[in-house]
């Protein structure tokens, strides 16, 4: 993409309405701009990022063995009075009529609706087990939404349900979405800490928060470092026994500014870790909680009915770019980790219209594009401090320089992002260094 074609309106100024450096960022950026209180507009470098992030959840929940599905973002109320949490649910959820004056919704979350597509559709053990996805938007009327997507009123979401003959076969489901999150945040850059948490209007007997420690986050957190330290599972077979894996990260403490008690500091001594930490997924096993109540049953193997075991599992896709973005920053801007950056090469030339310049550009243009690679040309008549602070700006993890003096030489400057990093080489080498 030449950047002189590309809608991105970039800040020089920080608004004053943005309080959190990912606020700040995200609107310098170009990224976002808000439509309503909690509302947002996202423009195309922050659709690309969106889209990147997307994708990997979606790849680690298809390896888990979840199966997409697209729910409808307006609900029947009545589906929610089913399970009892129509008047429970609070002043978050926006209830509306529709012209018919029936009680409709805009879905805070999906259970109700995923239990009656299981219920309408699934009548024997011999389906199960069985859990369904969806990566789409939801809507909780925050009373002060704040720090920009980080706590909005609507917000896209990975919200994903199983369901399962028995508690044993709905704890494996739980767990394997546990060690998928694992991967899904280490594939993003970010270092993802499991807690246990309280299930909320959720509800469940068992439920973890994965929190993103940073130093920007919105709660305190305490842990052992042994769980900073340790590696997010590789070449999971998900078929097999997990608990093992789950308990290996469950074991080490770890506790939020709530549910921490101040003597396990000194019990824990030099290995507890204080910080501070966003939340970015939560996991719920809630058993019959609502297919009990909403008549979610197979026929088991002996010929009698047997109400299913759900558990439902949760990541703030949305949300998840501000916290990459209060993880990965300096004083100029984002720094993306690769598989989430909206490009991961950028071509600066220093003095377009200079035949050597151009023709530079456009051949290394060229060729990251036919490599594959998502590369953004800076082609603007700009000054060479501008477009400097755009790439870093944006976060762009590789940037080559192009300018007059290093070609008469036959050389280019490639820039590494994180860390700052300079180096002069020919363009072949460059394009070797950012292909690899």
């Amino acid at each position: 993409m030449r950047l002189s074609r590309f809608f991105l309106p970039t800040l020089k100024e920080t608004p004053s309405e943005a309080q959190i450096v990912s606020h700040r960022l995200m609107l310098r950026a170009g990224m976002i701009r808000q439509h309503a209180a909690g509302i947002y507009n996202w423009l195309p470098l922050g659709t690309k990022v969106l889209q990147n992030i997307i994708e990997i959840v979606r790849q680690e929940q298809n390896a888990a063995g979840a199966q997409e599905i697209i729910m409808p973002t307006i609900q029947s109320g009545d589906l929610w009075r089913e399970s009892g949490r129509y008047d429970d649910y609070g002043p978050e959820m926006l209830r509306i009529k529709d012209r018919h004056e029936r009680d409709m919704l805009y879905g805070p979350t999906h259970e109700e609706v995923v239990t009656d597509i299981f219920r309408n559709n699934i009548k024997s053990y011999r389906d199960l087990p069985k859990n369904l996805y969806q990566i789409h938007w939801k809507f909780r009327d925050e009373v002060r939404p704040r720090f920009g997507v980080m706590r909005g009123r609507e917000f896209l979401m990975k919200d994903a349900y199983s369901f399962d003959l028995d508690v044993a076969k709905s704890r494996h489901a739980y767990n394997q979405m546990f060690v998928a999150y694992l991967r899904t945040f280490a594939r993003m850059g970010l270092k993802a800490i499991p807690m246990k948490a309280d299930p909320g209007p959720i509800g469940g007997d068992m439920s973890h928060e994965f929190i993103v420690l940073a130093d920007t986050g919105e709660s305190a957190v305490f842990c052992d470092k042994a769980l900073l330290e340790k590696p997010a599972p590789q070449d999971v077979n998900y078929e097999t026994d997990l608990q093992s894996v789950v308990d290996s990260w469950t074991s080490i403490y770890a506790a939020t500014d709530e549910k921490h008690d101040a003597a396990m500091e000194g019990t824990l001594g030099a290995n507890l870790v204080k910080a501070r930490g966003i939340e970015v997924g939560h996991i719920f096993h809630f058993g019959v909680k609502y297919s009990e109540p909403m008549g979610a049953k197979v026929t088991g193997p002996d010929g009698n009915p047997v109400t299913v075991f759900m558990g439902s599992y949760g990541i703030g896709v949305s949300r998840l770019v501000a916290a990459i973005i209060e993880a990965g920053h300096d004083e100029n801007g984002i720094i993306w980790p690769e598989e989430v950056a909206p490009f991961k090469v950028g071509v600066v030339n220093l003095k377009v219209g200079d035949a050597a310049c151009d023709a530079a550009c456009d051949d290394l243009y060229a060729k990251l594009k036919k490599a594959g690679k998502e590369v953004i040309y800076d082609d603007r008549d700009e000054r060479a401090g501008v477009k400097f602070a755009d790439m870093d700006l944006i976060g762009i993890p590789w940037q080559i320089i192009v300018g007059p003096k290093g070609i008469a030489k036959g050389m280019v400057e490639l820039k590494r992002r994180v860390g700052g990093a300079k180096e002069e080489l020919n363009a072949e080498a460059a394009l070797i260094r950012v292909l690899a």
